[in-house]
């Protein structure tokens, strides 16, 4: 199935889509804790988080590479990710879902690079 979509859309790395699938897992497992313990639909927001929670587990600092290599460089291109997997019936949307949904993301930097960063360091009390 995915090479119906490698070959319409070949922007992206194979990879790219196998993780956006592992991602919506991670996601789905995580508010199903947090909820009744039922799978729900996800949003294209909650997702976002998901993604940016199970990268950092996944690839720690190196998220950035990991994703420039899979031609992903902004929230938009996980939107993107997602409605050629629903295209072709790997995934299912609502009404409601929007390639649009994934536009008011997060910045990559901010996202994966940040949380790696050297802290600033706190000046101790004068004496």
């Amino acid at each position: 199935m995915l090479d119906l979509i490698l070959a319409k859309d070949p922007r992206y790395h194979r990879d790219a889509y196998l993780f956006v699938r592992d991602a919506l897992d991670y996601t789905q497992k995580n508010i199903s804790k947090t909820g009744k313990g039922e799978v729900r639909h996800v949003s294209g927001q909650e997702l976002l988080t998901g993604i940016r929670q199970f990268a950092l587990r996944q690839f720690g600092p190196m998220t950035l590479t990991v994703f420039e290599e899979w031609g992903v460089r902004r929230c938009e291109d996980f939107g993107e990710l997602v409605f050629n997997m629903v295209d072709i019936g790997l995934l299912g949307k609502t009404a409601q879902d929007r390639r649009e949904d994934f536009a008011q993301g997060y910045d990559f930097v901010e996202a994966f690079k940040a949380p790696f960063l050297p802290r600033n360091r706190i000046q101790a009390p004068v004496r």
